[in-house]
């Protein structure tokens, strides 16, 4: 197994008493196509995790121009059969808007590099959204560090250790 892909095995296991069951395929699941043929389920049950950061805020309150929601970074995981609205998911952190993050912005948040970062053991305490559409599943397929490893978990129970808030992310 991939140095980077034991790593999260081990954070897993030291942060929740998990032991995901790691995967791992030479030609590589970088996109949710790629994940769910080499895995052999739908491409819906691909739990992509895409890293956003959010830019300006929205006035609501007492908020101001420094409030925390303007240059948050948050884990959006996805299914892989849809796209993230980024006017949902800036609504959702209270941000004019959001962009995809740069990889050393995500690398920086969660500790993992773009095309490998898991919806878990993250290196900061960044909020995960998710997409709701996953728990229609009993299993969903998620990152484990590298573009190259995936595990199985049931989205419901990713939700929890994840202390993600389900939402419609497709707007």
């Amino acid at each position: 197994m991939h140095p980077t892909a034991v790593a999260f095995v081990e954070a897993a296991e030291r942060r929740y008493g998990l032991t995901p069951e790691v995967q791992e395929f030479d030609e590589g699941t970088k996109t949710a196509a790629d994940a769910a043929d080499a895995i052999g389920c739908e491409v819906a049950q691909i739990a992509s995790s895409i890293v956003m950061k959010s830019e300006g805020h929205r006035p609501s309150g007492n908020r101001t121009e420094s409030d925390e929601t303007d240059g948050a970074v948050v884990v959006v995981v996805t299914s892989g059969a849809n796209r993230a609205d980024e006017d949902r998911v800036a609504a959702e952190l209270g941000a004019e808007s959001v962009r995809m993050a740069d990889p050393d912005e995500a690398k920086d948040a969660t500790g993992w590099s773009i095309g490998g970062v898991p919806p878990i053991c993250h290196e900061t305490d960044v909020p995960v959204l998710f997409d709701e559409s996953l728990l229609a599943f009993e299993e969903v397929w998620a990152a484990a560090g590298t573009p190259q490893s995936v595990w199985p978990i049931d989205p419901e129970r990713l939700v929890e250790l994840a202390e993600a808030r389900p939402i419609d992310v497709t707007g």
